[in-house]
């Protein structure tokens, strides 16, 4: 009875209680699951864009606007597409922001259930690989958006991450480039030995981490500041200059270089050198991301101008 004449006697004071606890937990809730930020059109020296997932089809060389020969990769996209856009809040309250990304289009029959919802949700077909970008916040794409080759300009620099070719089990002079014992007088059918690996009595052991034979390559490589010499728009090929790691039709992740690209931006910015935020002969980047839609208003091959002077004419 004392309780329900307490309830009685200030409704008014439990009601404002109760709206200040429904108004805290519903600002917690939108800080621990923010939605991701409307994104902008144009890019910025501050913004990193999300990458590409691709396909190492092999090496050929082409020949630039003064005759040179220029040994390049072929990497091409097959039907890439954004699956989803992630924001997740860190203990310390700081944001990471991420775009979702799959490529290479699989049968159903052969993807789990589990990822067939996933998919399904994305409204886009099976995928046999999937990963995702760190971006900055304003670099949203919209899901199921289909991304072209057209996302890297030609000019600009590129890093290539990828698993290496495996050797196998090597000795040291393939793994370590050791020199090696004598080839010829003093030497014993020990040639290729890595020689003496430990110590006297003190400390009478191997130290931990010595180079020694053991297994070489087959591990995550990533190979940085590979220029954009060509980008076909029609087989959605991107041609970089120089070696990319990896077997032949491996997927290979691709990103705007982290060295030449993102941090001389930024510091180029910040010095009020703004003809050097972006490098020589690209005016802008496609923001967020260069899609299918992009490649209607361009020619079917983009080429970079060549950076040298022509080698047949003669220095003054």
């Amino acid at each position: 009875m004392f309780r329900h004449w307490a309830l009685a006697s200030r409704p008014q004071q439990l009601l404002s209680q109760c709206r200040q606890f429904s108004t805290t937990h519903i600002a917690l809730a939108r800080t621990l699951n923010p939605s991701p930020p409307a994104t902008s059109t144009k890019w910025t020296p501050n913004s990193i864009r999300t990458g590409l997932i691709a396909r190492k089809r092999g090496m050929t060389v082409i020949w630039d606007d003064h005759g040179a020969r220029v040994p390049v990769t072929v990497l091409q996209l097959e039907n890439c597409q954004v699956t989803k856009n992630i924001v997740h809040v860190r203990p310390d309250r700081t944001e990471y922001h991420a775009v979702q990304l799959g490529a290479s289009d699989r049968p159903k029959r052969t993807t789990t259930h589990q990822m067939r919802g996933h998919f399904r949700k994305a409204q886009v077909k099976p995928k046999y690989i999937v990963k995702e970008f760190p971006i900055t916040p304003d670099a949203h794409v919209p899901v199921g958006t289909t991304l072209s080759a057209i996302h890297f300009v030609p000019g600009q620099f590129v890093d290539v991450i990828a698993d290496s070719i495996g050797k196998g089990f090597q000795g040291t002079m393939k793994r370590w480039n050791f020199k090696g014992l004598r080839a010829s007088h003093g030497v014993s059918v020990s040639h290729r030995s890595a020689g003496a690996t430990g110590q006297h009595q003190d400390p009478g052991r191997v130290w931990p981490g010595k180079k020694m034979a053991g297994r070489l390559g087959g591990e995550r490589t990533t190979i940085q500041n590979l220029p954009v010499v060509r980008v076909d728009t029609t087989l959605d090929l991107i041609f970089v200059k120089g070696a990319v790691p990896g077997v032949d039709d491996a997927h290979v992740l691709v990103r705007d270089a982290k060295k030449k690209m993102l941090c001389l931006a930024s510091a180029n910015q910040a010095k009020g050198l703004y003809e050097s935020v972006l490098p020589k002969g690209v005016d802008d980047l496609p923001f967020p991301a260069g899609t299918k839609e992009m490649v209607q208003s361009l020619p079917p091959v983009v080429e970079a101008p060549s950076k040298r002077t022509s080698p047949f004419i003669p220095r003054e």
